[in-house]
């Protein structure tokens, strides 16, 4: 069996915050394959990027331990930073007053390239993120979109086998976040492994071989899509289609009425009825929405985002929380 690409044991990191204990992993395991794309899921103060700060070797655990293709993170430190390109999320990083070009070049020296390998990697880079146009254009009157961009090309300066992704696409427009989806599926295919933070749950169903979710501190559900969408057995997703909206609004009200609770969502534009209803109330809500004389109907697994909601809408220790997701 290969090695896995990165291995997390035990990891626990805690903070000191005014006098007070905060604890931002606690006692966390995780093993990523090589060349699979892995995504962490979690709200804000999940422990996501504590996670990827450690892989990074930007912050250093307070116990347990971190591997990454085999070299540790704390004790080999040198060896792990040649095997990961980084790109965190928000605008430091970034020389405003210099073009995406010169950026780019200032990293590939960095990175020790003479100056010719250098401005090569840089054109190169560019047109890969999508800014081939924008090379001479200094950073400062970039949007905040392009920016996230030419961080992704930052990251992959190093032509690393390791990507660490902290909410890569924060800013982008839908064309760009696609764009990003397929460099990602790229990038697999390159056989480098991806660690990829995010909120936007499409994303993670397209680009992502595994994920994991993260809340307090703890994992809550780790596998396939497919296989953590089965995690949330207590809700299925049925969608009512050619509904218009006054009929919409019926068919919610027959099913209130019935004490069938769901979660509805209409769509106007494309006349569908959304629901999300509890697993054992699928039968009787399907023959409701029959009775009611609408025989257009699919029924699914809930997607990742039902799943977050389901599984998150609770504590690692399965009590309830209330959703604060950013």
């Amino acid at each position: 069996m290969s090695e896995a690409a990165l291995r997390v044991e035990q990891l626990r990191r805690s903070f000191s915050v005014r006098g007070c204990t905060r604890v931002a992993l606690d006692g966390i395991d995780l093993e990523l394959n090589g060349g699979t794309v892995h995504g962490l899921l979690g709200p804000n103060g999940a422990g996501k990027t504590t996670l990827c700060r450690i892989a990074a070797t930007v912050l250093l655990p307070t116990s347990g331990r971190v591997q990454v293709f085999g070299k540790d993170v704390v004790s080999d430190t040198a060896a792990v930073r040649r095997s990961i390109g980084i790109v965190f999320g928000g605008e430091r990083g970034l020389y405003g007053r210099l073009t995406a070009t010169q950026n780019l070049r200032f990293w590939c020296a960095m990175y020790g390239m003479k100056r010719r390998e250098g401005r090569a990697t840089a054109v190169t880079l560019l047109d890969r993120v999508g800014l081939g146009d924008r090379g001479d254009t200094p950073v400062e009157t970039f949007s905040r979109g392009m920016k996230q961009r030419l961080h992704l090309a930052r990251g992959l300066v190093a032509d690393a086998p390791m990507l660490l992704l902290d909410e890569p696409t924060v800013g982008m427009d839908p064309v760009s976040a696609r764009d990003f989806r397929i460099l990602v599926d790229e990038l697999r295919r390159e056989g480098r492994t991806v660690l990829l933070t995010t909120h936007d749950m499409a994303e993670a169903q397209a680009v992502c071989d595994t994920v994991t979710f993260i809340d307090g501190g703890r994992i809550i559900g780790s596998g396939t899509p497919a296989t953590v969408r089965r995690l949330a057995t207590a809700t299925r997703r049925i969608v009512v289609h050619d509904v218009p909206e006054p009929e919409a609004q019926q068919l919610i009200a027959l099913l209130v009425e019935a004490d069938l609770p769901t979660q509805t969502e209409i769509d106007d534009r494309s006349q569908t009825v959304n629901l999300t209803v509890p697993g054992e109330k699928v039968e009787p809500a399907m023959a409701l929405i029959l009775r009611a004389g609408h025989s257009s109907i699919t029924s699914a697994p809930p997607d990742l985002t039902a799943v977050y909601l389901e599984m998150l809408g609770r504590r690692a220790d399965g009590t309830e929380r209330g959703m604060q997701v950013g």
